[in-house]
């Protein structure tokens, strides 16, 4: 096994592998989305080439395009006041009970 060193800087070497060149696309903006798709039917009857378009006649008639629903936000059990204050105690009690030297085994 022949196994050839490149200095990389003075006194760093390493070895020397073929390098695979990274995946690219022949286009000059590969992450751009097109707004181009098939003729696609939407339940009004009509085909559609455009997603924008497709979807504005969706959100109209009401429908809702699975993956791009905003869900609702959860709310916190945190942001009743009971809570919090039952959360304070509790803290409070525990630092008392470390303070004066009390351990749980």
């Amino acid at each position: 096994m022949d196994v050839r060193l490149i200095e990389v800087e003075p006194g760093r070497w390493r070895v020397d592998r073929r390098s695979i060149p990274v995946a690219r696309s022949s286009l000059p903006c590969p992450s751009v989305i097109s707004d181009a798709m098939p003729p696609t039917e939407q339940v009004d009857g009509r085909f559609y080439e455009s997603k924008s378009q497709f979807r504005a006649v969706g959100r109209s008639l009401g429908l809702i395009e699975i993956g791009n629903e905003k869900p609702k936000p959860l709310v916190r059990s945190t942001d009743q006041r009971a809570v919090k204050d039952a959360r304070r105690k509790a803290l409070r009690t525990a630092t008392e009970k470390f303070k004066a030297g009390h351990r749980a085994r």
